[in-house]
């Protein structure tokens, strides 16, 4: 007997299996997946649009929008995977035929670990792309530049951008069971370059993440992004060259959380963790950061950026704890890595889109507030770094040893913030860095919502946190002569 659709499912999951078969459909899903350890059934539609306002006029405006389907069965570490931009009954078919080519037929799949996933929505299923007319965003983009030009006089460049989406997933199981969600996302950014006869600066700031785009978008925010954005590029023309040399640093919270993100969350997924190619493999249950340190991934936080209701492979998303107290206790999972390490998936199991496979992958990653004001944290160090802000940089997701740049930094002498310095580079691992921290603040923040993490050719929407940090004998590459 084969299943049938879940009565919990929504119309608009009943509307995407009905174009492929309908009740068809489950029987092609269950008769696939019979033999196999795992897989499912992945449905998207989805609509982006993205506007940049650059040099007072309309730079570039696209719009994209696309559906289709992927199939996967797994059956040990091997997995088959079929995807098609057509939704009928026959391009499933055609699928499931390519799937069961990895499958030992008849073999009893495996108990399934995932906990069940809630009707919890930490987000509405408002459709951004369409929320606000084209000639409005027009105006806006147009007005945010004039205004920007209007704070200085040495302002010569700004660039404003705007970005929404809007995704509908669809996904059906081999027992029957049927998810779905709706995800909303916008972004919003700005972009300076400041001038005078000596030299040059850049500023950058942003928002966004799932709520409604009117929450966002508002005067007094984007306004607020204007003159952040102006006041980082002024800096950047009133900074001398930094140092280089080791030295202790201190971080400032929110989105320099994104070191912690790229130089030590990646190497707490476990795909590289069964592999044994993460700097953090075996190392369970012992202690790799001293007792302040404590990072979670929490998928659950309503309208950010990285929040979801479900993941990619229906399972609920969790605040997962990575390391408590210094204490490696836990990893981010997705299904085939936890079924094959033989623990529970932790809702991490994502993707870029239905044609890609699932892959672990951090939500909203963020270090736990510690107990040090960060003036008691500053005022601790009598020579060093005040990273701010974070650029562009380069990590070896499995070693963990980067490379950033700060976009915003200063001196620090003793104990006070002293002049700001351009070019710094922070160098290091993240595993050693980890073991150099040695204040923890308790100003943890959020990024403002801007975050896109890239992992083997897929980009999925994240963000990042952390409290003011004090990292000891970091490598600081400069240009001072």
């Amino acid at each position: 007997m084969y299943p049938t659709m879940s009565k919990t499912s929504s119309a608009e999951a009943h509307a995407d299996l009905a174009a492929l078969g309908g009740e068809a459909a489950l029987k092609h899903i269950a008769e696939t997946l019979k033999g196999a350890d795992d897989g499912e059934l992945f449905i998207e539609h989805s609509q982006s649009e993205s506007l940049v306002f650059d040099d007072g006029r309309l730079r570039s405006a696209s719009f994209d929008q696309g559906e289709g389907f992927g199939f996967r069965a797994v059956t040990g570490e091997t997995a088959a995977y079929a995807h098609s931009s057509i939704l009928d009954a026959n391009s499933l078919k055609r699928a499931a035929e390519t799937c069961v080519t990895v499958l030992n037929q008849g073999i009893e799949a495996k108990v399934d670990l995932a906990p069940a996933p809630t009707s919890k929505k930490l987000y509405g299923s408002f459709n951004p792309v369409e929320s606000m007319g084209f000639a409005k965003k027009i105006n806006l983009l147009e007005e945010v530049d004039a205004f920007t030009r209007s704070l200085d006089p040495r302002v010569s460049q700004v660039s404003v951008s705007l970005g929404s989406s809007f995704q509908r997933v669809t996904i059906a199981r081999g027992d029957g069971s049927v998810y779905f969600d709706a995800r909303p996302l916008t972004r919003f950014g700005v972009s300076v370059t400041t001038q005078d006869n000596r030299t040059s600066g850049q500023g950058n700031h942003g928002f966004g993440g799932r709520a409604d785009p009117a929450i966002y978008i508002t005067e007094v925010n984007w306004k607020e992004a204007a003159r952040e954005a102006v006041r980082q590029a002024l800096v950047g023309l009133d900074s001398d060259a930094a140092p280089a040399g080791e030295m202790d640093v201190l971080l400032g919270p929110g989105w320099p959380g994104i070191l912690l993100h790229e130089a030590i969350g990646h190497g707490l997924e476990g795909d590289f963790n069964r592999k044994g190619t993460s700097a953090f493999a075996g190392l369970m249950g012992t202690r790799i950061a001293s007792d302040e340190v404590t990072v979670v991934d929490d998928g659950t936080i309503p309208d950010r950026r990285g929040s979801i209701s479900i993941d990619d492979e229906g399972t609920s998303p969790n605040c997962t704890t990575l390391i408590e107290k210094g204490v490696l206790v836990g990893f981010m999972q997705d299904r085939l890595n936890a079924r094959l390490m033989g623990v529970k998936p932790t809702g991490n199991g994502r993707r870029q889109s239905y044609a890609h496979v699932p892959l672990p992958r951090m939500t909203n990653t963020y270090m736990l507030n510690g107990k040090h004001h960060p003036d008691e944290i500053r005022a601790s160090m009598k020579k060093g770094l005040y990273a701010k802000s974070f650029g562009g940089g380069q990590v070896d997701i499995t070693s963990g040893k980067f490379v950033f740049t700060c976009t915003e930094a200063y001196l620090i002498e003793d104990g006070k913030i002293g002049r700001p310095v351009k070019g710094a580079i922070l160098i290091g691992s993240g595993a050693d860095a980890l073991k150099q921290i040695t204040m923890v603040g308790n100003d943890m923040a959020l990024d403002p919502g801007i975050g896109t993490c890239g992992k083997a050719g897929q980009g999925v929407p994240v963000g990042v946190g952390q409290p003011s940090l004090r990292i000891n004998n970091l490598t600081v590459g400069g240009t001072a002569t």
